[in-house]
C-alpha cells in the first residue's frame, strides 16, 4: 500500500523539487520509503514518484519507481495473486529480482500490455510509463477500492492518489467546481468521475487512462463493469450449490488477503459481513486472529457488544475502543486534511479511530465492506421497490398534477397542520420521485437537498451534473438494476473513500475480500431471490454465516456503522457549527446564502425539525474550505 504522484509537463514548469513535495504530501500512505523518476521526452517531461507502505519483500527489492526494458512503474496496492501470475510469466522466460507483485505487475504489462489488469485479482492504481511507445497508462482497479486522481489544463496532466499532492505543483489552479458542490451536498461526497476541482477527475473504477506524449491526446477506457455481469442470463443451479460455491469464494478472497511480510488484523463490527469473515477466517487456524471493534456508549449505535460476543466465540484476539464526544471532538478538526474533497460520512470518525487502534498492533486490516452493495443487505432496496411499484401505477397523463399537488404549498400547509415531520421537504422529495426510472429513486432517495434547495442554497448557478444514477437500464430485474448503481456510486465513492483515507491516515493497509472481483462476478450472476429471500436481506450471506455463528447471536436488527452526530452536535461540536456557519463568514464567502444557512443552522440547534446532514455537510464544507481554499 502506498501513494503515488506524478505529472506530464509539455511547458517545463516542473521540476524534481515540484515532484518530490507532490510525493511527500502523501508521506503517511508510505513512510518506509520513497523514491522518482524524471525523464524529458521531445515533447515533454515526465515524473513519476513514489511513496512506499512495505507490505510485501520488505528488502530494497521492492523500491519503487521500478523500472525495466524502457518501462517505469509507480504502484499503490496489492495483487494478491501475483505468484500465480508471476508462475505464467517465469514460463514464458521472465526473471526475477524480488519477491514484490509491483515487479510482476511490470512485467506483466511488459509481456501482455494492457491485457495484463484483466489477470490481476487485487486493489491497485498505477502509473506505467513506456518510454519506447512515449506513452503513459495510468489505471484503476475493478472495484475502485485504491483511489487515483488526475488533471489536465494549459499544457500540464497532473496524476496522484490523492487531491492534496496537486496543491504542491505551482500550475495548479484552485478552481472550485460549484457543479461538483451540488453533488457533494447531495449525497454527501462527489461521485466519480467528479471532484470538487475545475479540471481535476477521478478515474473511474474499472478503467484506464493513456495519455500519447507525442500529440498530448488523452483517452479514457473501461476495461471493467459490474453491470455487464448482471446482464447475464442468470446463473442455473441450486440453492446449496450457490451457498457452497460462494462460501469457496469468499474463503479463497479472505486467504488471499491474509498474504503479507507484515502482521495483518481483521476489523470486527459484530455484522454478519465482518463476523462472516472473521469465522472462516478462524476456522482451522491454530494462531489467534488479532480483530478490532469500536464501540459507543449510546446503546442505539454500539455494537461493541455484539462484536466481543462474535469474538468470544470464534477465539480471535480481540481489542476494542469506546469513542466519546471528546474522541469525535479532537478527530473533527483533521477530517478536511484527511479527506482532502469534501466528504460527509460521519463514520469516517469511528473508522478513523477503528484504524488507530489497529495499527498499533497490525500493518494490514481486513474490512468487510461491499456485502450490502453484493448481497443486497440494505432496507432501503426493498423502500425504494415498493415506491416504484406505486408511482409507476400513475399513468403518464397525470404525472405533472401529482408533481404539482405535491409540490404546492397548500399541501405542505395541511401536512404540517397534521403533524407530519419535515413535511415541505419530504413532499418535494416525493414530487422529484414522479415518473422516476428506479436509479433515479434510488438517487432521489439519497438526497439530502434536493435540485429545488440547492438552487436557493448556491448563488453562483449551478448545474448538478449527470452521474452513474442516471444511466439507462441494463437489467430487467429491478434488483440487479439497484445494486450495480449503488455498486458505482455509494460504495465507490463513499464507502471505499471513507476506509481507504482512515487506514491510509495512520499508514494502515485496508484489505476488501467481499470485493474481490471473482465473488462479485460470481454472485452478480445469481438470481436475486438468493439475496433477498422472502423478505431477509442479504440471505445468501446469512446462510453462509449461519454455518459457523449461532443464529441467535447474529439475527438481530441491523446497525451500520453510525455514530449519535445528531447530539453531539447540539453539545460538545456546537461551537463548531456556530464558527463555521457563522452567517458573516458565509456572506463574506459568496458560495452560499448566508440567510438559509442560518435558518437551518439555529432551527436545527433549536430543536426544530431539520435533517441534521444538512447542516454536517455545510460544516463539512466550510472546514474543507477553510483548509484548502
Amino acid at each position: 500500500m502506498c501513494g503515488i504522484a506524478g505529472y506530464v509537463d509539455y511547458n517545463g514548469s516542473s521540476c524534481l523539487d515540484t515532484l518530490t513535495a507532490m510525493g511527500n504530501a502523501l508521506t503517511y500512505r508510505g513512510p518506509d520509503d520513497s523514491g522518482s523518476f524524471e525523464k524529458i521526452s521531445d515533447k515533454a517531461k515526465i515524473g513519476l514518484f513514489h511513496r512506499r507502505l512495505s507490505i510485501l519483500d520488505l528488502s530494497d527489492h521492492g523500491h519503487q519507481p521500478m523500472e525495466f526494458d524502457g518501462l517505469a512503474i509507480v504502484y499503490n496496492g496489492e495483487i494478491y495473486n501475483f505468484k500465480e501470475v508471476r508462475n505464467d510469466l517465469e514460463d514464458a522466460g521472465y526473471y526475477f529480482n524480488s519477491n514484490s507483485d509491483t515487479e510482476v505487475a511490470l512485467k506483466a504489462y511488459h509481456f501482455w500490455g494492457i491485457g495484463a489488469i484483466s489477470r490481476f485479482n487485487g486493489m491497485f492504481s498505477f502509473a506505467i510509463f513506456d518510454e519506447k511507445k512515449q506513452w503513459l497508462t495510468l489505471v484503476r482497479d475493478r472495484s475502485g477500492v485504491k483511489p487515483l486522481y488526475w488533471y489536465k489544463s494549459n499544457g500540464l496532466i497532473l496524476f496522484a492518489s490523492e487531491l492534496k499532492s496537486f496543491h504542491e505543483h505551482p500550475e495548479f489552479r484552485k478552481e472550485l467546481n460549484i457543479d461538483s458542490l451540488a453533488l457533494f451536498l447531495q449525497y454527501g461526497y462527489v461521485p466519480q468521475p467528479h471532484t470538487i476541482f475545475k479540471s481535476a477527475y477521478k478515474l473511474r473504477a474499472g478503467h484506464y487512462l493513456d495519455v500519447d506524449l507525442k500529440n498530448f491526446s488523452i483517452k479514457e477506457r473501461q476495461y471493467w463493469d459490474i453491470g455487464d455481469f448482471y446482464k447475464r442470463p442468470s446463473v442455473s443451479t441450486s440453492v446449496e450449490d450457490a451457498i457452497c460455491e460462494t462460501e469457496n469464494l469468499i474463503r479463497s478472497a479472505c486467504e488471499y488477503r491474509m498474504v503479507a511480510d507484515v502482521p495483518v488484523g481483521v476489523f470486527l463490527s459484530g455484522g454478519y459481513d465482518s463476523s462472516t469473515v472473521a469465522a472462516l477466517l478462524q476456522k482451522d487456524r491454530a494462531e489467534q486472529v488479532k480483530t478490532f471493534s469500536i464501540g459507543f456508549h449510546d446503546q442505539r449505535f454500539n455494537e461493541a457488544n455484539h462484536a466481543k460476543r462474535v469474538a468470544d466465540y470464534l477465539g480471535t484476539d480481540h481489542t476494542e475502543l469506546y469513542c466519546t464526544e471528546k474522541d469525535a471532538v479532537d478527530i473533527l478538526p483533521t477530517l478536511p486534511d484527511i479527506y482532502d474533497e469534501p466528504f460527509g460520512d460521519s463514520s469516517a470518525i469511528p473508522t478513523i479511530m477503528v484504524s488507530q487502534l489497529a495499527r498499533k498492533r497490525v500493518t494490514v486490516s481486513l474490512s468487510a465492506d461491499g456485502g450490502d452493495e453484493v448481497f443486497g443487505g440494505y432496507e432501503k432496496y426493498s423502500r425504494i421497490k415498493r415506491q416504484f411499484d406505486t408511482l409507476s401505477n400513475i399513468p403518464a397523463v397525470a404525472q405533472g398534477g401529482v408533481k404539482r399537488f405535491l409540490s404546492s404549498s397548500c399541501t405542505h400547509s395541511v401536512a404540517n397542520a397534521v403533524g407530519m415531520p419535515l413535511a415541505g421537504e419530504r413532499l418535494n422529495r416525493y414530487a422529484d420521485m414522479v415518473g422516476s426510472t428506479l436509479e433515479q429513486l434510488l438517487s432521489t432517495g439519497q438526497s439530502t437537498f434536493l435540485k429545488s434547495e440547492l438552487d436557493e442554497l448556491i448563488i453562483p448557478s449551478c448545474d448538478v451534473p449527470k452521474t452513474d444514477f442516471h444511466q439507462e437500464p441494463t437489467s430487467k430485474d429491478w434488483l440487479s438494476r439497484i445494486l450495480q448503481v449503488d455498486y458505482k456510486t455509494y460504495l465507490a465513492d463513499d464507502i471505499l473513500t471513507k476506509v481507504d483515507r482512515a487506514t491510509m491516515s495512520v499508514s494502515l493497509e485496508g484489505r476488501e475480500p467481499l470485493l474481490d472481483h471473482r465473488l462479485v462476478e460470481y454472485v452478480a450472476g445469481l438470481e436475486s431471490s438468493l439475496k433477498i429471500r422472502h423478505g431477509t436481506k442479504k440471505w445468501l450471506l446469512k446462510e453462509i454465516a449461519h454455518r459457523h455463528l449461532p443464529v441467535d447471536m447474529m439475527d438481530r436488527p441491523k446497525k451500520g456503522f453510525g455514530l449519535p452526530i445528531d447530539q453531539w452536535l447540539r453539545s460538545d461540536l456546537k461551537g463548531f457549527l456556530l464558527f463555521y456557519l457563522d452567517h458573516q463568514r458565509i456572506k463574506n464567502a459568496g458560495i452560499f446564502d448566508p440567510t438559509i444557512v442560518s435558518r437551518l443552522r439555529d432551527d436545527y440547534l433549536k430543536g426544530s425539525s431539520v435533517n441534521k446532514n444538512k447542516v454536517w455537510y455545510l460544516l463539512v464544507f466550510e472546514m474543507w474550505r477553510e483548509k484548502w481554499l
